[in-house]
C-alpha cells in the first residue's frame, strides 16, 4: 500500500526563486514564488540577494491584498507610513499609498495620468529616504501606462573619470519639486509642502551599505541645485549628471497587468512614471508601501543631512 506524505515542506524543501534578467544593466522577472502564502527564510534571503543584485524585481499573477502587500513587504525592513504628504491612506492601513490618477487633479493641481512624470528616487526630500518600495497594480489600462526605472550604479560607472571624481566630492540639496515643481502653484498639495517643507542636503555620489557599490544620486524629480555653486554653474552640472542617469541604456521599462508586483532598491535606481497616457480617457491605480531607509552617506564617509524636517522611520 502506498502512503502519501501530507507534510508541509519545509524550508530546505521549498522551491527557490527563479530571476530571469529582463534588461542589460537592471531588472528580473521572478517566477517560483506565490506571494499570497507565507514565504520561507530560505525565498527571503534569495529575494533580497536578487534585489541588490537586479535592482528591480517583476512579479506577474500576484493576487494579493493590503495586508499581504504589507506583510510582504516587512520582509526588507520595517514598513513606513504611506508617505510623509499623504492624508488619503485607508484608516486600517495606513502603510498603503494609492496612487489614483483620478485624484491628481485635486491634490497637485493638474490634470495627468500618473503621479509624476519626471525621473525620482522616492522622497530624497528626506533625510533618510526610503531604502525600498514596492508597488503593486490593482487597475491598468489595456495600453501604455508603463514604469521605467534607471540604474545608478552604472549611470556612475557610466561618467567619464574626471567627472566622476569631481561628484565624488559634491553635495545637493533635495526638496519636493526640483527645480520645477510638478504641482501647481496653490494646490493642496503645494499648501502641504508649503506649510512642512521637507529638504535634506545629499551626497551627489552615495555609497550603498550592503553592495558598496558608487550611485549616481541625483534625480530631476526632487534634486534642486549643488551646494556651493551658482543657479547658472549648478544648473549646468545637473543637466549633465541627469543625462546620465536617464540614459536608456541602463534602464528597464515595465508593462503593468491586474494582479503585477515591481519591488526595487530605492537606493540604486530612479524611476519614471508613465506620461504616454495623459490624452486617454483610463483609469490606473496601483498601491505603494515604503521600507524604512538609511542615512546616505558619502564617497568621503559624510552622511546626509536634514535641512527641513525630521528622520521618516517604520515599525
Amino acid at each position: 500500500m502506498t502512503v502519501t506524505d501530507h507534510r508541509t515542506p519545509s524550508a530546505d524543501t521549498a522551491v527557490a526563486p527563479h530571476f530571469a534578467p529582463v534588461a542589460g544593466h537592471i531588472g528580473a522577472e521572478v517566477s517560483d514564488v506565490d506571494l499570497t502564502a507565507p514565504l520561507t527564510s530560505a525565498q527571503v534571503e534569495a529575494l533580497r540577494a536578487g534585489l541588490h543584485r537586479y535592482k528591480v524585481l517583476f512579479f506577474h499573477d500576484q493576487p494579493i491584498d493590503h495586508a499581504q502587500q504589507i506583510a510582504f513587504s516587512r520582509h526588507f525592513g520595517p514598513v513606513t507610513a504611506s508617505h510623509p504628504y499623504d492624508d488619503d491612506a485607508p484608516t486600517e492601513f495606513p502603510e498603503i499609498l494609492a496612487v489614483d490618477n483620478r485624484n491628481y487633479e485635486k491634490k497637485f493641481g493638474v490634470k495627468a495620468a500618473s503621479y509624476t512624470n519626471e525621473w525620482h528616487t522616492d522622497v530624497t526630500a528626506l533625510v533618510n529616504p526610503p531604502a525600498v518600495t514596492v508597488l503593486r497594480s490593482a487597475i491598468v489600462p489595456d495600453r501604455g501606462g508603463d514604469t521605467t526605472w534607471t540604474n545608478l550604479a552604472a549611470a556612475y560607472a557610466g561618467l567619464p573619470e574626471p567627472l566622476r571624481e569631481l561628484a565624488d566630492g559634491l553635495r545637493a540639496e533635495h526638496r519636493f519639486g526640483g527645480r520645477r515643481p510638478a504641482f501647481a502653484a496653490g494646490s493642496r498639495y503645494d499648501e502641504k509642502v508649503s506649510r512642512t517643507p521637507l529638504v535634506a542636503e545629499h551626497p551627489v555620489v552615495r555609497v550603498h551599505p550592503v553592495t558598496g557599490e558608487r550611485l549616481l544620486f541625483v534625480t530631476p524629480g526632487f534634486t534642486h541645485r549643488i551646494v556651493g555653486y551658482s543657479r547658472r554653474q549648478s544648473d549646468a552640472l545637473l543637466d549633465l549628471l541627469f543625462d546620465e542617469v536617464t540614459n536608456p541604456a541602463y534602464t528597464v521599462r515595465f508593462r503593468w497587468r491586474p494582479d503585477s508586483l515591481a519591488i526595487w532598491d530605492n537606493r540604486a535606481t530612479a524611476h519614471l512614471a508613465p506620461s504616454d497616457v495623459n490624452h486617454l480617457e483610463i483609469d490606473r491605480l496601483l498601491y505603494r508601501t515604503t521600507i524604512e531607509g538609511d542615512i546616505p552617506v558619502g564617497v568621503d564617509g559624510t552622511p546626509s543631512v536634514a535641512i527641513s524636517g525630521e528622520q521618516f522611520t517604520g515599525s
